[in-house]
């Protein structure tokens, strides 16, 4: 197993001196007041590049330079390493090569393109571009960077761990997202070395949850398939390296799914302002749907990345406001005559909600010949709110069908 200690990290801080943000420490007293304990955003969302991943491909390259084995690399990579090979490449005058899954957000392939890489799209997941990866290495001689199983890496991870124990020496948990394993091991070897007491807890997204699988055996576990709109950590094969570390240092893992990545999205959008990416999301969601005890607890969420596709933020929105039951779809047979529609619709009005769509359906078999059926979608207050539309429309003699 690899064995971490403080002066590796510490030499990997000092290095990457030159290059980083040190990112700010925010305490939020909605999230706070929320969960019942003191809850920290480190946001990691606003480092260059746009992500953590920045730590360990700059202190890798560093590394290699003073090795004096520096030369072409290649990565593979779902968006935020890619970016940050790419920027550290740049930066040292290395050329660089990104393999990244046709998955990929369009704006991360953009945005590494734009700090001087070569992209080559392949596969549908990390670990498809991962075997691309090692094929055009061995092809052309480059040496590979893995983004999560690889000691130089995991040290320039850890060194967020340093940062949160500097800003917040007295912090209780320190929550992480959790993929190949990467930041989680870094973070908390990091932490347990300086200070034991503290608790670090990794997150992972109920459909790529290897790490928990593995955290719970005690052994490394894959998954054959992976399934979350957290795309930062769809992971199927964890780390060799990272597993053991998690395993020996973290005090737990938990699973969120894709319904509270996204309200938890849509609360950092509306409360804090903060743009986070799924996987950056899911410490926040885990605390904020009782996965873990933080009451009267110091706790920080590393808000790992902010990448998001703006095309996708849409589509995460509508998944944080149906999950907090701000939007609602239902069906209603009218009888097909002149101002039945009006009235159905003056009755969604005196209810206070707000109609976004409504569409008519009548091709539908299984209604009768004088029958259509009204599709309706509206933007209500809450689930109190849309039961007592729900409600008012069945007093008024309506079959309301839920969608």
């Amino acid at each position: 197993m690899m064995d971490i200690q403080l002066h590796q990290i510490e030499r990997a801080a000092e290095r990457l001196k030159p290059i980083l943000h040190h990112t700010e420490l925010d305490l939020s007293s909605t999230f706070s007041e929320m969960s019942g304990g003191q809850i920290y955003l480190k946001c990691e969302n606003r480092q260059k590049t746009g992500s953590f991943k920045i730590r360990g491909a700059s202190n890798k390259i560093a590394s290699m330079i003073e090795a004096g084995t520096a030369g072409p690399v290649v990565a593979s990579s779902a968006g935020n390493h890619a970016q940050g090979v790419a920027y550290a490449a740049s930066k040292f005058g290395i050329p660089a090569t990104i393999v990244m899954p046709k998955t990929a957000p369009i704006a991360k392939i953009q945005a590494t393109q734009g700090y001087g890489a070569k992209v080559v799209l392949y596969g549908d997941c990390y670990d498809d571009a991962y075997a691309e990866a090692c094929r055009i290495c061995e092809a052309e001689g480059a040496s590979f960077l893995h983004p999560y199983n690889d000691p130089e890496v995991i040290l320039g991870q850890a060194t967020l761990g340093l940062e949160i124990l500097s800003d917040l020496p007295y912090v209780d948990m320190v929550v992480v997202p959790a993929g190949g394993g990467g930041l989680l091991a870094g973070i908390a070897s990091a932490v347990k070395l300086i200070n034991p007491r503290v608790q670090v807890y990794g997150v992972q997204a109920q459909g790529a949850d290897a790490i928990a699988q593995s955290y719970a055996a005690g052994a490394r576990r894959t998954t054959e398939t992976v399934a979350t709109i957290a795309d930062g950590i769809a992971v199927k094969a964890p780390g060799e390296l990272t597993v053991p570390l998690i395993n020996r240092y973290a005090d737990g893992i938990v699973t969120v799914s894709d319904s509270e990545i996204a309200d938890a999205i849509l609360l950092l959008i509306e409360r804090c302002k903060q743009i986070v990416e799924p996987s950056g999301a899911t410490p926040l969601a885990a605390v904020l749907n009782g996965k873990l005890d933080v009451k009267g607890k110091r706790v920080v969420c590393v808000l790992s990345g902010g990448n998001i596709d703006v095309s996708f933020v849409h589509n995460i929105i509508e998944r944080g406001l149906v999950a907090r039951h701000r939007r609602i779809r239902f069906l209603v047979r009218l009888i097909d005559r002149p101002g039945t529609l009006v009235q159905l619709l003056n009755l969604i009005a005196e209810s206070e909600a707000n109609i976004l769509t409504v569409e008519h359906d009548k091709l539908n078999i299984h209604l009768n010949p004088n029958e259509t059926s009204v599709h309706i979608a509206c933007e209500v207050a809450g689930a109190e709110h849309g039961q007592a539309l729900l409600s008012h429309l069945t007093e008024q003699g309506y079959v309301v069908e839920m969608e």
